[in-house]
């Protein structure tokens, strides 16, 4: 047969990649909340600031980064070519470029500029939608700073290195580095969210003042950063310590990478597991207070695991949309079906509750006041609950608004899945964070205070945030016995808060459809079952990436 002018392999009907766009500024939610909390006097800079982080994150090149990280991850080498122990992690080269960037753009410099925390957190979920992984050893450098004010001495030293702008990678002693990364080293594979069972000792202090630990972490993040926070016991208990990775006069501290974890997600990251034995360390806080000095520490990753979940919504909800606006089926466009209308519209109440909720925590960190402080100690962990819970359920639909082409790995969804659960995990899971909770309402009447206080300001706006708020205040009542209601309990806190700051801060429709749906219980539990009088084309079209 010859003579056919009929094309096989003519390509119809796919949609467009999402790239070519400023993802900072095409993100209503999120600018909307930068002009809210920032003040005005820094809101041009910040702006300007952003959309040059964000055209990157939109950018090709950079997407293609994220992928190359992702595809290639580190490979640890334990000893070089002779025999030396080295115990070093190499990185693809898209990793540095990425981390570079993250640096560069303030990631880890929260603490030294006005409006830091919220700058950064927009930040954060700006460039986290590039690629997850890497932001690991940013979380951990900007986290570390409060924990090492403990120790003021050591604060002095190694803070301006820690809030550089400079990315200066490589084993060297630190004091000759432009800037440095830090990680953390918490649990132990007898203990894991038991750090009071960890069994790593330390000796000392010596002439120095610095002690020698011995023992082993099972989970060590960031393996290959210049210095770690970790938790040993001393003679008065569990301590807090600073171990760097190599010592002032150039010799590497023991500190034996014994294998990198093979993750579900997060591929691009080195977590590792890691022996001491007589590693050179200098204490942060005082001894038996370890737990007491790391939690600033902790505290500050759970608020970015809030951060990192939020970013992850944001783009799987921006992916679906995106690609339901140029994808047609059964005679028209996905976007304007009823039923995938519903779909997108869930999707998008979601994600943006998860942001608005994320910014508010970010601007309570910049305030600073003791009303701000009891508030966050009760709304950091009920956010981490309940955000990072409902990430994976979230990103799962949304690949599936793509068909069988988002269950392909180039769609970059399956990425996006697989990195779901972790903020869930990482930084106490699930049941640590809920008990957090409760150890919060019975210790510290302050933080339930200054939670009504913040719910109360909308009281009259909505009578299913009314009655649900009423609900709340019954079930904290009776917390005799609630341990076994206590992810209950911290859904309702959560969803209350999310409620209030929806009533006061979003358009009318989206903040009607979360009260109808969240809290006058109008919906199915799957996504998708939103009341059908609710307007979704209107909180759909909020969603859109690109206009």
């Amino acid at each position: 047969m010859s003579g056919s002018t009929h094309s096989t392999h003519t390509v119809t009907n796919q949609p467009p990649p999402l790239v070519g766009h400023d993802v900072f500024a095409s993100d209503r939610v999120l600018t909307e909340g930068l002009e809210r909390h920032l003040d005005a006097s820094l809101l041009g800079t910040a702006r300007a600031e952003l959309s040059v982080l964000g055209r990157a994150a939109g950018s090709a090149q950079v997407q293609e980064w994220g992928r190359l990280a992702n595809d290639n991850p580190p490979v640890l080498r334990t000893h070089d070519r002779y025999g030396h122990r080295i115990d070093e992690v190499d990185f693809h080269p898209s990793w540095h470029r990425l981390l570079g960037k993250g640096v560069s753009a303030g990631l880890t410099a929260a603490w030294t500029r006005p409006g830091g925390h919220l700058r950064r957190a927009a930040a954060f979920l700006v460039w986290s939608q590039v690629e997850a992984g890497h932001l690991c050893p940013l979380s951990m450098t900007h986290a570390a700073v409060p924990a090492l004010r403990a120790q003021p001495e050591l604060a002095e030293e190694w803070e301006p290195r820690l809030t550089s702008t400079v990315y200066d990678f490589g084993l060297r002693p630190a004091a000759q580095k432009a800037g440095a990364l830090f990680g953390m080293g918490m649990t132990e594979k007898q203990g894991g969210s038991d750090v009071r069972a960890n069994a790593t000792r330390a000796a000392g202090p010596g002439d120095d003042g610095a002690y020698e630990l011995t023992g082993h972490k099972w989970f060590c993040s960031a393996p290959m950063s210049d210095g770690f926070l970790v938790l040993a016991q001393a003679d008065a208990g569990l301590t807090c310590f600073l171990v760097p990775r190599v010592r002032e006069d150039g010799t590497r501290n023991p500190f034996a990478i014994q294998r990198l974890k093979d993750k579900l997600g997060n591929r691009s990251n080195a977590s590792g597991e890691v022996e001491f034995a007589g590693t050179w360390a200098r204490r942060v806080g005082d001894e038996g207070h370890g737990v007491r000095t790391i939690i600033e520490m902790v505290a500050a990753t759970r608020l970015d695991c809030v951060l990192g979940s939020a970013a992850l919504m944001r783009q799987a909800v921006a992916q679906a949309v995106h690609h339901c606006t140029y994808r047609e089926a059964f005679g028209g466009r996905l976007i304007d079906k009823p039923l995938m209308e519903n779909v997108l519209a869930d999707l998008a109440l979601e994600s943006e509750a998860a942001t608005t909720l994320a910014l508010r925590l970010a601007a309570a960190y910049d305030d600073g006041s003791a009303q701000e402080r009891a508030f966050l100690r009760l709304a950091v962990p009920a956010a981490k609950y309940w955000v990072t819970k409902r990430c994976t359920p979230l990103v799962a639909e949304a690949l599936e608004c793509l068909g069988g082409n988002g269950y392909v790995e180039e769609s970059g969804m399956p990425r996006l899945l697989r990195e779901s659960p972790l903020n869930s995990i990482w930084e106490g899971a699930g049941n640590v964070q809920a008990l957090d909770v409760l150890r919060a309402l019975q210790r510290e009447p302050a933080a339930l205070n200054a939670f009504l206080v913040e719910v109360s300001t909308t009281r009259g706006a909505d009578h299913r945030l009314d009655a649900a708020v009423k609900d709340l205040l019954t079930e904290l009542g009776d917390l005799d016995g609630i341990e076994a209601r206590a992810r209950r309990l911290v859904e309702r806190i959560a969803l209350v808060l999310q409620g209030s700051l929806l009533v006061r801060y979003a358009p009318a429709d989206v903040a009607d459809a979360f009260c109808a749906s969240r809290l006058g219980g109008d919906r199915g539990a799957a996504f998708g079952t939103l009341p059908h009088t609710l307007g979704p084309a209107r909180i759909v079209e909020r969603a859109r990436p690109v206009s």
